[in-house]
């Protein structure tokens, strides 16, 4: 049985090029995933050109809107693509696949880094996503869409300074290529010494489905956390994991708490357990 899976496709070059390559590799049902977010006035357009894509290529076709509005930060618009291509995951037992490339893998470190996440900042889009364009560079991709025909749609908000993302681009774009595999070895390394943290972390913790609140409550908040980390397959953002320990440690018996991408903790008075949306 050929596996199934989801591919986020924005109409720009990145994932235009990602479904190309998928659709020529024919190792698998595809189906072709849009989230139209709502903060441009022009994304309406992008999901039609995504949908006529789809309709080219054959391939079935599934999208959302969402009205974020403008002021919608780049966590949010995450968020909540995230939550669709999980829904859509699931309903049809399917992977994700996305078309982060090697430079969103420097522009992810830098802007970790900016923010102070520690060594976990080098870890980067490491997720039961796949991701198979992290081995190359967007002048790669863009290289590969201009000799196969392919067009796509330029988003207009990567020229925005609203987001840091785009700021930091400015300045990734620029190092040299020794200096970029530099940092996707080091992305490498550190995933692996995540591995063997993650290995120590279920020793402690177990293989749920609960776990016990009182060992949470009484551990140090830094172990805590990484246990937390773990325990949600690392899909919460420092902060999400903050204000799950504080559930953990306060939260009603028969409550619920939704932590966001996709991650909702039930509790009883001893114990906890996770639900994660696919």
């Amino acid at each position: 049985m050929k596996s199934t899976y989801v591919v986020a496709v924005s109409g720009g070059v990145d994932s235009v090029v990602l479904l190309d390559m998928l659709v020529k590799k024919r190792d698998g049902n595809i189906i072709v995933a849009h989230f139209d977010h709502g903060i441009r006035n022009d994304s309406a357009h992008d999901a039609l050109f995504v949908s006529e894509l789809a309709n080219t290529y054959d391939l079935p076709f599934e999208s959302i809107r969402e009205e974020l509005g403008a002021k919608a930060s780049e966590e949010t618009a995450r968020d909540r693509r995230y939550a669709f291509l999980r829904s859509v995951a699931k309903r049809h037992g399917a992977t994700i696949i996305t078309a982060h490339h090697g430079d969103d893998v420097v522009e992810t470190v830098a802007i970790n880094l900016t923010r102070g996440t520690g060594w976990r900042g080098l870890a980067v889009l490491d997720s039961d996503i796949h991701r198979p364009l992290v081995g190359y560079e967007k002048s790669e991709l863009i290289s590969y869409a201009k000799v196969n025909g392919l067009l796509w749609r330029e988003d207009s908000t990567n020229e925005s300074d609203a987001y840091l993302r785009n700021r930091l681009r400015r300045k990734t774009t620029g190092l040299q290529q020794d200096t970029k595999r530099e940092v996707l070895a080091l992305r490498a390394q550190q995933i692996e010494t995540k591995k063997h943290i993650d290995e120590a972390v279920r020793t402690l913790v177990g293989r749920g489905p609960n776990y016990s609140r009182y060992f949470f409550t009484h551990i140090p908040s830094k172990v805590a956390i990484e246990c937390l980390r773990y325990v949600t397959h690392s899909r919460l953002t420092r902060p999400q994991l903050e204000r799950v320990l504080m559930a953990v440690k306060t939260a009603k018996s028969q409550s619920s708490f939704v932590a966001g991408s996709g991650v909702t903790i039930d509790f009883t008075t001893r114990n906890f357990s996770l639900s994660l949306l696919k």
